[in-house]
């Protein structure tokens, strides 16, 4: 399966794409989006989307993974990184692919073991899941670690479903409501 990772950003928007067959996960292309900052904010938001549509028409991936906003101390900022967002979503929504979204704490995890790891830590483990990569920028890295955390929780729920024949979205869905 391909997987594009998305780490959004209005400045940067990491973009990373694997190969993941079983348990083996290999490098496809990896890069960033960056928009001009002397530009209106419509403007930019549009060329993000444009860059984004072109280039999963060239790769063609088969899901995608994005990054959850988190909470910045700049409100200004927090919006309009949730506008970024928003148009990382939608294209690949609008290509008819499967989105997942998740937090930086689970990406680490998946990607680390650890939900408190940093930046370097992630990054070198990127490379080393990747061997033989040379990753091009933070965002870049970032993407590719996302693509990595859904590898990983799509093969551990394929899994769960072969093992247990049940739908594991309705099982964590009825579980979370009971923990309300």
């Amino acid at each position: 399966m391909r997987i594009i990772g998305l780490d959004p950003g209005l400045r940067a928007t990491g973009w990373g794409l694997i190969l993941a067959e079983g348990s083996r996960l290999s490098h496809v292309a990896h890069g960033t989006i960056r928009s001009n900052p002397d530009e209106d904010l419509a403007y930019r938001l549009r060329a993000l989307h444009d860059a984004l549509a072109q280039i999963l028409a060239e790769w063609q991936p088969q899901a995608a993974a994005v990054e959850e906003t988190f909470v910045n101390k700049n409100p200004a900022s927090t919006l309009k990184l949730g506008q970024a967002r928003g148009v990382v979503l939608l294209a690949p929504a609008q290509a008819g692919l499967p989105v997942a979204e998740y937090a930086p704490t689970v990406i680490k995890k998946a990607v680390v073991g650890t939900g408190a790891a940093g930046k370097d830590q992630v990054h070198a483990m990127v490379k080393r899941l990747l061997p033989g990569v040379a990753v091009q920028g933070s965002d870049a890295a970032d993407a590719l670690a996302l693509a990595i955390c859904h590898a990983h929780h799509a093969a551990s729920r394929r899994v769960l479903l072969a093992a247990g024949g049940r739908d594991v979205a309705a099982a964590r869905n009825a579980r979370l409501a009971g923990a309300r």
